[in-house]
């Protein structure tokens, strides 16, 4: 069982706190095709069990490095000096190959273990100058949701702290699982990391116009050749209107939108149906099996074959993917 604590320092948030908890903390195992969820367990300074999470086991400091994956939620206070001990740990853990995940103001906590150094990082877009300034030697991105370096992370406020863990999930455990999740928390669909924090738009548009009508229909239809100017025409817009309207509310080209979609299509027929990838290929309108293979290896960061045997109805969890 992947093995999570969450680190409650004395400045923690109670937001990005109970995202956390809700993700990895309540069994979902049915969404993972019946696969172990998480264990989860929390440190906190004085070894007692957190305060706003008494379902929660407490662990020792000396139990962290043991982690597969580390939370280190927000600081209300980016300013103050972290517990030297808890730097000491997050060392620990990052050396024996934990996973580190820092949400929003966390990434001080990280920066100030050391762990981003030479690394992308987001955090909130407030607070951005001031880690750039404290830690020059990070890359401060300060206008994506969340970046995913490996084996260390970091996420941009509040809602992005929930993408972030999504995130991690669907790395653990694919994307019909993911989406699931998503689905079962009324949250937005899947928001790329790179995606803009001042759009921060839902994966659908806001008004259930003739543009959502219009992107329905296109999901009913990605087996088949689609153009711009045929979303246009059935959202009632001109070609350069709706390139507008879909990069400011689904933060996404029309050409761009249509490419997501049927990567995505891709992943769920190869976890959820026994298609071949060359079938999988025409189904989601990638074409032949060649093209399937270059554009989910892009997108993806693996073969659709191994996709397949990690998150298929066979496979198991995979091993993080470095993006």
């Amino acid at each position: 069982m992947h093995k999570v604590v969450i680190a409650v320092h004395e400045h923690t948030m109670l937001l990005e706190l109970a995202i956390a908890a809700e993700v990895f903390g309540v069994d979902r195992s049915d969404l993972a095709a019946n696969a172990e969820w998480y264990e989860l367990t929390a440190w906190t300074p004085d070894g007692a069990p957190a305060r706003w999470l008494p379902d929660v086991a407490p662990c020792a400091l000396a139990d962290l490095p043991a982690a597969d994956t580390v939370i280190v939620p927000s600081t209300d206070d980016p300013d103050a000096s972290s517990d030297p001990a808890l730097l000491a740990a997050l060392r620990a853990a990052h050396d024996r190959g934990a996973r580190i995940a820092g949400l929003c103001t966390g990434a001080f906590v990280l920066a100030a273990a050391g762990l981003l150094d030479g690394r992308a990082a987001a955090t909130h877009w407030m607070h951005a100058d001031d880690l750039a300034r404290r830690y020059p030697r990070v890359e401060v991105r300060p206008d994506v949701l969340y970046v995913d370096d490996g084996q260390v992370l970091t996420s941009a406020g509040k809602t992005a702290a929930l993408d972030l863990c999504v995130h991690l999930v669907r790395r653990d455990h694919g994307a019909a699982t993911a989406n699931g999740l998503i689905r079962r928390l009324v949250g937005p669909g899947f928001r790329p990391g790179g995606q803009a924090q001042f759009i921060a738009p839902p994966s659908a548009p806001r008004v259930a116009d003739g543009l959502a009508l219009a992107l329905d229909w296109a999901r009913g239809r990605l087996d088949r050749p689609l153009t711009v100017e045929d979303l246009a025409r059935r959202a009632g817009l001109s070609s350069r209107q709706l390139a507008r309207r879909m990069q400011a509310e689904v933060g996404a080209r029309p050409f761009d939108w249509l490419h997501r979609e049927r990567v995505a299509l891709a992943q769920e027929l190869l976890e959820c149906s026994d298609a071949s990838v060359e079938q999988v290929a025409a189904r989601s309108g990638l074409g032949t099996a060649t093209t399937l293979r270059r554009h989910f290896q892009r997108a993806v960061g693996v073969s659709p074959t191994t996709y397949r045997a990690t998150f298929g109805r066979s496979g198991g969890s995979l091993t993080p993917i470095a993006r």
